[in-house]
């Protein structure tokens, strides 16, 4: 039976791993967080898991690709693999959206639809935009890696990314409520 996490729990698990990552980094290295991270992760999954007896696709992609790309890092002595891992997830998702778009199915409705009444015309729009805010993530990830610092790096992938990702989902309120469909009144005047 498939169960609601407390959103400020949820909150936690999806932030958790962020922040341990960022804090091992900052103590001990990208190695040692980039281990942390993987064990954080799994800890979360779990934890959702145990509580809602589901775990959403995207919180599982990212996990399995810090698993793998985690994995690759800590086996090879490589930090580039976990650098480009936030870039392989940002094209993975702007792929998926976008090639539902191809298809003909604004892929963010069936994640969204519960909370969201939209036209389709609104659906076709917000999931190109997310689609393309994606991309623009995963360049801007290349960009960074392959420029900054390590230490800068982690810092902005853990204090940038999300609050980018917030404020572009606050700037899709005006789409949203100009293609929001309301209840009709099934009312009759008598």
């Amino acid at each position: 039976m498939e169960r609601k996490l407390n959103p400020s729990l949820k909150l936690a698990l999806d932030l958790g791993p962020l922040l341990v990552f960022f804090g091992v980094n900052a103590w001990l290295g990208i190695f040692w967080a980039t281990g942390s991270f993987m064990a954080a992760m799994a800890a979360a999954m779990a934890v959702s898991y145990a509580i809602s007896r589901s775990i959403a696709p995207m919180p599982l992609m990212t996990a399995a690709f810090v698993a793998v790309f985690g994995g690759l890092t800590l086996w090879l002595q490589d930090e580039t693999f976990i650098k480009i891992k936030p870039t392989l997830v940002y094209l993975l998702f702007s792929a998926i959206l976008g090639g539902g778009m191809v298809l003909g199915r604004p892929l963010l409705k069936p994640l969204l639809g519960t909370m969201l009444a939209l036209s389709a015309t609104g659906w076709r729009l917000l999931t190109w935009r997310w689609a393309g805010f994606f991309l623009a993530l995963a360049v801007l990830n290349e960009i960074l890696w392959r420029n900054v610092s390590t230490d800068t790096w982690v810092t902005f992938k853990v204090f940038g990314f999300l609050p980018l990702t917030l404020l572009f989902a606050l700037a899709q309120a005006p789409l949203i409520q100009r293609h929001e469909q309301r209840e009709k009144d099934n009312q009759t005047i008598d």
